[in-house]
């Protein structure tokens, strides 16, 4: 009969999901150990290049990584920022990445500037 379903399509498989929420992406947690503002200038460390990286979502932070700030980091790498922050956290905890000095009372105005610049271009990659 033309009314009855498909036998086939009632035991297929659900469709894969499309989207990884990002508690998934990182265990659950929100928060991490080191202190990562946004405007927080981040580099590699030489041993982050003598590893192979696979493609999830650190390996694609350590590709675009040389430094940028957080901010930047997480408009390159399409993620939310909460997310960025803890992975980024791991990765300075495992001694990959280093956090650079962020602005102080004595930063000179070129350094302001600077920081203003890099914030924008990430501001506007978003």
């Amino acid at each position: 009969m033309a009314d009855e379903p498909d036998v086939e399509q009632m035991h297929a498989s659900p469709p894969a999901a499309r989207i990884v929420r990002p508690y998934a992406l990182t265990a659950g947690r929100t928060r991490t150990a080191v202190d990562l503002p946004l405007e927080a200038t981040l580099r590699l460390d030489t041993s982050a290049m003598r590893r192979a990286w696979a493609d999830d979502v650190q390996g694609k932070i350590i590709g675009v990584l040389d430094t940028r700030s957080v901010a930047e980091v997480s408009a390159l790498v399409k993620r939310p920022i909460g997310v960025v922050r803890v992975l980024l956290g791991d990765l300075v905890q495992q001694g990959y990445v280093h956090v650079q000095a962020t602005l102080t009372e004595t930063s000179t105005d070129d350094e302001r500037f600077d920081l203003l610049e890099r914030t924008l271009r990430g501001l506007r990659a978003l």
